[in-house]
This record gives C-alpha cells, sequence and structure tokens, in this order.
C-alpha cells in the first residue's frame, strides 16, 4: 500500500514562531514552497500558508503605504500570522488517506509527524507529481 511516507517531502525547511515574515516570505520565494512548517524547540505549532501570507499584507479593506508593508514584514512574526496546531499524519498514514484529508480540509499541506518530531511535509504537489510520473510510465509520452 502507498503510504505518506512514498510520497512526502522528508525533513522540509522549518522557522520558529520569532521569525520575521520577511524571512518566511524569502524561505519560501527561493524554495518556491507554499506552506512551512513552524517549529518552537522542536515541537510543531503552526504552519505558514501563502494564503496566510496574503491576508496579512493585502488586506482589501485597509489602505495602506509601502512603508507600513516594510512594518509589517518586520514585524510580524510567524506565530502571528501562523494556522495554529495544524492536522498532521504520520508516515504510514494511508497516501489515499492524506489525499482525502487534503481534499476534504481544503489544505495545500499537512506536516508529517513520527514520535512528535516533525519528519517531512505532504503537499497536494507531492501527489500530482507522483501521479503524472507514473501515468506517464505505465502509458507513455502524454498529450
Amino acid at each position: 500500500m502507498l503510504t505518506v511516507n512514498d510520497l512526502m517531502t522528508a525533513v522540509p525547511d522549518t522557522v520558529t514562531p520569532a521569525t520575521p515574515l520577511r524571512t518566511v516570505i524569502g524561505i519560501m520565494k527561493t524554495r518556491g514552497y507554499r506552506q512551512v512548517p513552524v517549529l518552537d524547540n522542536g515541537t510543531l505549532v503552526g504552519i505558514v500558508t501563502d494564503r496566510d501570507i496574503r491576508l496579512v499584507m493585502n488586506s482589501p479593506v485597509v489602505l495602506h503605504d509601502r512603508s507600513q508593508d516594510e512594518a509589517l514584514l518586520t514585524d510580524v512574526t510567524a506565530e502571528s500570522c501562523m494556522t495554529p496546531n495544524p492536522i498532521f499524519v504520520t508516515p504510514e498514514t494511508p497516501a489515499y488517506r492524506a489525499a482525502e484529508m487534503l481534499s476534504m480540509y481544503k489544505f495545500g499541506a499537512m506536516p508529517v509527524i513520527e514520535n512528535d518530531i516533525l519528519v517531512g511535509i505532504i503537499t497536494t504537489t507531492d501527489f500530482l507529481t507522483y501521479f503524472s510520473v507514473n501515468e506517464v510510465e505505465e502509458n507513455g509520452a502524454g498529450v
């Protein structure tokens, strides 16, 4: 049976609750991530998503100038914009179950925890990559 361990990104980059938003965005842009787990002394306490960042930076009801954007990037921390206590899976979780959870909750990713330690992250992109590669291998070149 296909498990989360077969598809996940192992040992993902992480941030701490005190990491400034500017640094979080830098990691996400540089590495091409849309989610970054937040660890406090090795314990998963949250996840910051690209949506969380957009909500902080681009409020449609608050007009502000560039200097205020700079202040947000410097003063806002991962802790103040993260989704706390995210739902997670284990490496042994069947892949189909993780896919159901991502779909049901409309998540782009879930942390993977083993013995209270973050060991990976499973994303919708991991599933798409797996199925696109296997489809090409099974049926030859695509469209």
